[in-house]
Formats: structure tokens, sequence, C-alpha cells
């Protein structure tokens, strides 16, 4: 993989290229769904309309944040596998092992969001650092990123930390690598998927196939999109225990109880 180049830059352009590809191509679908009339039921909340100015603003700051903040950080994303010993050439993992340290990943990273996330809402950093997050009271998929550099920084750590917490239990605590061990592929596996639930999370749309409607204990749009609309509650990122277990959604649940039997009685009228 490294014959003849420079791994540093091979892996840290590989990944920041990715990085952008996937980010931006998962919004395409949700900004076609936006001047499809039919799509519009599916929208979480139709009484708000983005404008082209609102897309352009938040383009701007996010790709700012890719190059200067996050695009660094990815260059030396190669010697901090290097350093932690993480496997970056043949023999791949299996999908199963890359389907339990996936789950790993999305366990850690929903928690750890979950309680930085609740400190983010602490009036004096709200004020200095996450509002700008809630800029956008309407999210859209190309959203997610577009925040504080502070809160990127501390976030961003939930995405690289179970991995990195999980590899050095596995190495250095339980002495399992030879079995265990953490591949750059499951990485950049990990990395695609933590893309794609942040921008659906962002999305503003609540599809009937959109995975919450399977997958009960999933957040998603739904889930989220109350957050940015309410400004409080629902916390998580992945997953909807955290918040009722500590019951931050409970203004969240009597909102969608009271939506529902508004459909209901609309339906009978």
């Amino acid at each position: 993989m490294y014959e003849g180049r420079n791994p540093l830059l091979v892996t840290g352009i590989f990944a920041f290229v990715m990085h952008e590809l996937v980010y931006f191509g998962r919004f395409v679908p949700f900004f076609i769904c936006d001047f499809i009339p039919y799509f519009q039921q599916y929208k979480l909340q139709q009484n708000k309309e983005n404008t082209s100015e609102d897309y352009w603003k938040c383009t701007r700051h996010v790709l700012f944040q890719h190059f200067f903040y996050e695009g660094p950080l990815i260059l030396f994303f190669h010697p901090m596998a290097a350093i932690f010993g993480m496997h970056v050439s043949a023999p791949f993992p299996t999908w199963q092992m890359m389907a339990i340290q996936l789950a790993v990943f999305f366990v850690y990273e929903d928690c750890y969001h979950y309680w930085m996330h609740r400190f983010m809402h602490w009036p004096p950093f709200y004020k200095r650092v996450h509002k700008v997050h809630h800029e956008y009271s309407a999210p859209f998929g190309i959203a997610a990123e577009y925040a504080h550099p502070i809160e990127t920084m501390i976030l961003g750590f939930g995405t690289v930390g179970g991995p990195l917490v999980y590899h050095t239990v596995v190495k250095y605590l339980l002495g399992w690598e030879d079995q265990w061990h953490l591949h750059l592929v499951t990485m950049l596996t990990w990395i695609v998927l933590r893309l794609f639930q942040a921008i659906d999370a962002h999305s503003g749309y609540d599809f009937p196939w959109s995975l919450h409607n399977i997958v009960p204990f999933w957040a998603g749009a739904e889930h989220h999109d109350y957050h940015h609309q309410a400004f409080i509650g629902n916390y998580s990122s992945s997953f909807r225990v955290w918040d009722y277990l500590f019951k931050t959604d409970v203004k969240y649940r009597a909102y969608r109880k009271r939506q529902k039997e508004e459909r209901l009685k609309a339906k009978t009228q």
C-alpha cells in the first residue's frame, strides 16, 4: 500500500478526500428532496424553509472547518495509528470482527456524545460555543458539522476515542491483539458510518424507510430535529437510551404524542 510513497500523505490525503466525498455526497439526496414536492410530506419542520444563502453560508463555514481544523488532524491519523499499533495491511478483519468493533464504537460515541452535549447546554458554554451549531433551528444535512471549532474538537474525540480506547484495552489490558486487533479498514468504515449518522440526523426528513422506523432505539432525524427545534433535550447522537434513562426526552415524547393525537383527530373530522 505504501511502497515508494509517504504513508503519512497516502493515508492522510485518502482519509480527508473520503471524508469530503462521504460528507457532501450523503447530503445530495436530501438536497434533491428539497426540490421535489412529493418528499415535502416527510419534512419534519414544514413551516420552515432554508434559503440558498443558508446553504452557502453553511457550506463555506464547514469547508473552512474541514481544511483548517479537521484536515490537519486527519493528516496525523497515520502516525497515531502507528503509535497505537493499528494494523494497516493484510490480512483484513472478518466482517464478524468488524461488526462487533463497530457496535462498540457506536455505543462509546453515543455515551460520550450524550454527556458532552448536555454539558454544552450549560449556559456559559452554550453562549460562547454551542450556540453556533444551533443557528439553524430547522437543520439540513451539511449543518451536522456547522459548529464552533472548540465543539468540533470536543465531539470529534467521541468518534476517534472509541477506537483508541478499544485498541488500548484489547492490546494492553487483555492481551487479545492477535484475535481482536483494530485494522485501518475498520476505522475508515467507522468514520463513514459516523458521517452517515450525523448527516441523516440533521437531514430534516423522516421517511417511512428511515432507520428508526425499523430499529426503535435508533435516534435519527426525527429525534434530533426536535433538539434543534426546541433547543433542549434529546442529547444523544445514535440511540435513544440515554435520553430515556435520564428523562431528557420527556418534552419530546409529549410533543410527539400531541402530534399523533392531532393527526388522528384530523382524520376523524
